[in-house]
C-alpha cells in the first residue's frame, strides 16, 4: 500500500510540477486528466513528482509514527502505518495505524493521541517554509483552475513573512508547499475534538464523561460551517455523528497532570493555526 501510494502521489506531483514550471493553474480537469497517462510513455517524468510525494508521505509518516512510537513506549499493541492510495488531486486518502489492544490510562490515551499531530506538525512546518521559499508570484493565479484553496493561519503568517505586501491569490505555491498544505489540512481534521479522532482522544483524557456531549456539540457546530463556508464539513459532521461518536470507556480517576494540559493547549494552538473554514472550493472546469 505504501508503494502504491508513493506511485499515486508521485504521478500527481509530476503533473503539479509541470503546471508550476509552466505557470499553469494548479489543476484543470480537461487538461490534466488527459495528461496523467503520459507517464506510461515517459516514466522519467515521474522524477519531477518526488519533491511533492516524498514531502507529503514524510509528513503523513511522521504523524502516524508519532502514534506508533507512543504505543511502543507504553506497550500498546498497534500496527505499523497503513497508507491509502487514491485517484484524487492529492494521490492519497492519508494513512492510519490500527490499535489492537485496549488503553486503560487517560495519560496513555492522551500521549498516544497528541503524539501524532505534534510529530506531523514538526515536519510540515519546515516543509512549508522551504516550499514557500521556492514559490513564485503570478497575479491572480489563486483564482485560476478548477479549485481554489483556503489559507489557514499558519500559511498566511509564513506568506506574510516571505512575501510581504503580496496577496495570497498572487502566490503560486511550489509543490513542496502544496504537500505541506495537505499536511496542514490533515492535521486540522485529526485535531477536531470529536469522537475517536486525535482531538477526541485529547478531549476524552481531559473531559472524561463529558466527552460524548462535547463531541456531539462540536460535530453539530460543523453543520452551520458547512452550510455557509464548505459543504465538505457537512459530510464530516454526518460521518462523525453516525459512526465516530463512540469512544471506549477508560475507568481511570487519575488526572493527566499540568504538563499534559500544557500540551493540550499547544495542540489547540496547532489546530487553530491549521483550521480553515473553507479549505477547498470548486470553481468549475468539468
Amino acid at each position: 500500500m505504501f508503494a502504491l501510494t508513493l506511485v499515486s502521489t508521485t504521478i500527481v506531483g509530476a503533473r503539479m510540477q509541470y503546471n508550476f514550471a509552466h505557470n499553469l493553474p494548479f489543476f484543470d480537469f480537461e487538461r490534466d486528466l488527459a495528461a496523467f497517462g503520459m507517464w506510461w510513455k515517459q516514466p522519467s517524468v515521474l522524477l519531477q513528482g518526488l519533491p511533492f510525494s516524498l514531502t507529503l508521505l514524510t509528513i503523513l509518516l511522521a504523524h502516524e509514527f508519532g502514534h506508533y512510537l507512543a504505543c511502543v513506549y507504553y506497550r500498546v499493541d498497534a500496527s505499523l502505518p497503513y497508507f491509502l492510495p487514491a485517484p484524487t488531486f492529492t494521490g492519497t486518502l492519508g494513512a492510519f495505524i490500527r490499535i489492537r489492544s485496549p488503553i486503560y490510562s487517560k495519560r496513555v490515551l492522551f500521549d498516544v493521541g497528541v503524539a501524532g499531530p505534534i510529530a506531523g506538525f514538526v515536519f510540515l512546518l519546515p516543509a512549508l517554509a522551504i516550499g514557500l521559499a521556492f514559490s513564485k508570484i503570478i497575479p491572480g493565479i489563486g483564482h485560476q483552475g478548477a479549485f481554489t484553496f483556503g489559507t489557514p493561519a499558519l500559511l498566511w503568517l509564513l506568506e506574510r513573512a516571505i512575501f510581504p505586501s503580496i496577496g495570497t491569490a498572487d502566490i503560486y505555491l511550489h509543490p513542496v508547499a502544496r504537500a505541506a498544505w495537505i499536511g496542514i489540512l490533515a492535521t486540522a481534521l485529526n485535531l477536531l475534538p470529536i469522537g475517536q479522532l486525535d482531538g477526541g482522544h485529547i478531549l476524552y483524557s481531559i473531559a472524561g464523561d463529558r466527552h460524548k456531549a462535547l463531541s456531539r456539540t462540536f460535530a453539530a457546530m460543523l453543520v452551520p460551517i458547512g452550510i455557509f463556508f464548505w459543504q465538505g464539513w457537512l459530510v464530516w459532521a454526518l460521518l462523525l455523528l453516525l459512526f465516530g461518536m463512540r469512544h471506549p470507556a477508560i475507568y481511570d480517576p487519575a488526572e493527566i497532570g499540568w504538563g499534559r494540559r500544557k500540551l493540550a493547549w499547544i495542540s489547540l494552538v496547532i489546530f487553530l493555526l491549521c483550521f480553515t473554514l473553507s479549505p477547498i472550493a470548486y470553481t468549475g472546469g468539468f
